[in-house]
């Protein structure tokens, strides 16, 4: 089983900010794809001396709430907790940092924004 990186993505003046959970690799990005790349690339100068190499598909990102709806201003947190039926108040303070989600709301939350991914995805505009 290859192994998992773990990388925590922050928000900078610049772009992005990522470093891995538990090892000391960092990398920045002025794009989401940007700090994917960059953060493969660091993980493996970081491995260059085990003469392994990581892929990409080995790496996980993570980011908050907060974070996430300023990265994807296109998604209405209003609409997302209607829609998934969630207390639109609650919603807001999970997104304006005031409360952090349990991992149950978190996977409710999630759900919600892949059930919109797939209609997304299955959808033909004419």
């Amino acid at each position: 089983m290859a192994k998992k990186y773990k990388f925590i993505i922050e928000k900078s003046k610049t772009g992005y900010s990522a470093f891995e959970s538990k090892l000391p690799i960092f990398t920045t990005g002025k794009t989401m794809l940007e700090l994917q790349k960059n953060a493969l690339e660091a993980t493996n100068l970081f491995l260059e001396d085990d003469s392994t190499a990581a892929k990409l598909s080995q790496l996980e990102f993570e980011l908050d709430f907060k974070q996430f709806f300023e990265y994807y201003k296109v998604i209405n947190s209003k609409h997302l907790a209607a829609r998934i039926g969630m207390n639109e108040s609650l919603l807001s303070q999970y997104v304006n940092g005031k409360k952090k989600p349990s991992k149950k709301q978190v996977e409710r939350i999630v759900d919600g924004l892949h059930q919109i991914g797939q209609e997304l995805i299955e959808l033909t505009l004419v």
